[in-house]
């Protein structure tokens, strides 16, 4: 063979990959920039669509306080927020351990005072509230702090509790803020 046909037949054979190679970038190419549009839509339609949302509610409850305190209502004082919830310092108990291991719950919560209740009023009853919440939390073992469901049956344990010591309509929610077990 001469160079002059190996040649050739180099060239025959590159034009021949030449289409399958182009026919493979413009196809990979094309599905790149598909879910690059596609992602990127789907990202601003799911971004503006939470922020319409968001502004919805603040500006639904920016109306209501304004209404609130143009008539006057109840809660007129605690509207502020910081001054619309009672901060409970943490609590550390010991819990029930089968094995009778040491082990220890910390707690730390919040109380929301009741329609025209102030937070002033429930701080001074506050040790009546933390002495109704010792037993049960005493009595608490660790599987009973496992699962989702702990915090939900903690924390109406713990609202059933304040309304027997209280009375109805004093203590609206009680906020769990940390759950710690060692």
């Amino acid at each position: 063979m001469s160079s002059p046909e190996i040649i050739e037949e180099g060239a025959e054979a590159a034009k021949a990959a030449k289409p399958k190679s182009k026919k493979k970038l413009i196809i990979i190419g094309a599905a790149a920039g598909v879910l690059l549009l596609g992602g990127g839509g789907g990202a601003a339609f799911m971004f503006s669509g939470s922020s319409a949302k968001a502004e919805e509610a603040k500006s639904e409850h920016g109306s209501k306080t304004e209404a609130k305190s143009a008539e006057g209502g109840h809660g007129e004082g605690t509207e502020s927020g910081k001054d619309a919830f009672l901060d409970v310092p943490a609590m550390m108990v010991n819990l029930r351990s089968p094995d009778g291991q040491a082990r220890f719950l910390k707690l730390h919560f919040m109380i929301v005072p009741g329609d025209g209740v102030a937070p002033d009023d429930l701080k001074e009853k506050l040790p009546l509230v933390l002495d109704s919440f010792q037993p049960f939390l005493r009595e608490l073992r660790p599987e009973d702090l496992s699962g989702s469901a702990a915090v939900f049956r903690i924390k109406e344990e713990m609202m059933v509790r304040a309304t027997a010591t209280l009375g109805d309509g004093q203590v609206k929610d009680i906020l769990i803020q940390d759950l710690v077990q060692q």
